[in-house]
């Protein structure tokens, strides 16, 4: 059975012949006996269906907490010891686990900005106003 092709798109400039992709994203320059040409696009969403697995990023979390490799030492929950971020194999075990407490940082309610931006505009007023 003999394949059929789509009537692409397509013009001559200069003597070169360029055509329509398939999928109509853009002009390629093909030769005099082509029937039909695919983009880069076309041919890489083709590979993403046939190699699904392979294009996924694969985020595994480590149970440490962010920035932990920026200390100047952790102790993980295992007892494996961190120094900036190296591990030391010699101390494994030797240290208790680091513990963590985060900082909560307390939110203003939109009428402490208020009297804030309030009490800057007061003081700039009172400044111009002894010059």
């Amino acid at each position: 059975m003999r394949q059929q092709y789509k009537q692409q798109a397509e013009y001559f400039e200069k003597g070169v012949r360029y055509m329509m992709c398939q999928c109509g994203h853009e002009y390629l320059i093909v030769g005099e006996e082509t029937k039909a040409v695919k983009c880069y696009y076309e041919i890489h969403n083709s590979l993403r269906k046939m190699f699904p697995d392979q294009d996924k990023p694969t985020y595994q979390p480590t149970g440490r907490p962010p920035g932990w490799h920026f200390m100047k030492q952790f102790v993980d929950k295992d007892g494996n010891v961190f120094h900036k971020g190296k591990e030391m194999k010699k101390l494994q075990g030797t240290l208790p686990a680091t513990v963590i407490t985060k900082k909560k940082k307390k939110r203003r309610t939109q009428e402490e900005i208020l009297l804030a931006r309030y009490k800057k505009k007061k003081a700039a007023i009172k400044k111009a106003s002894t010059k």
